[in-house]
């Protein structure tokens, strides 16, 4: 008998830029931990706005020529039945964040809602003494309305945090009875 996968889901506004790029990120360092299969990992947005339209373009090609695979993807509005049956919930920005808390259907959902960088070891600490003040000084920043060098700005940002989210799966994981 097979497990239950442990399910993370990436959150961002459309579910086109942020969240398919940190989607795809960590779907290779799951499968190159040796976590494929153990660990599913999806997307989605906090606003319909972008329902049903592909990953942007500009996303796209900013992962295809840093060698990922880009996911055969259609955007969709995070819905509260799947923030119940996540065990991990990685929202881009406070804002997300604060969305995904206030929508979760109970306490338990609502806790697993985390920062994506706040898994990156040089991300701002905003939790223990001489931290910054909040959340928002680890958004990932929306690269919509910028250019190119935004959007590789974005994958230098989830990148820089993949390994820690795949360390934090690995040690919850070993942790299951």
């Amino acid at each position: 008998m097979n497990p239950v996968p442990y399910r993370v889901m990436t959150v961002c506004t459309g579910n086109i830029c942020r969240s398919p790029m940190a989607e795809s990120v960590l779907r290779r360092r799951f499968a190159e931990a040796g976590l494929d299969g153990q660990v599913v990992v999806d997307s989605s947005g906090i606003s319909d706005e972008e329902d049903g339209n592909p990953v942007d373009r500009r996303a796209r090609a900013v992962l295809a020529e840093a060698g990922y695979d880009v996911p055969d993807h259609r955007a969709h509005r995070v819905t509260v039945e799947e923030i119940a049956s996540r065990d991990l919930l990685l929202a881009m920005t406070s804002r997300h964040a604060r969305w995904l808390r206030t929508q979760a259907p109970d306490e338990a959902s609502a806790a697993r809602v985390a920062m994506y960088r706040s898994f990156d070891p040089a991300a701002p600490d905003v939790g223990g003494p001489g931290a910054v003040a909040d959340e928002s000084a680890l958004d990932i920043a929306d690269p919509w309305y910028g250019d190119r060098g935004d959007f590789e700005e974005a994958l230098a940002q989830v990148e820089a945090a993949a390994d820690g989210i795949v360390e934090h799966v690995r040690r919850e994981l070993a942790s299951r009875p």
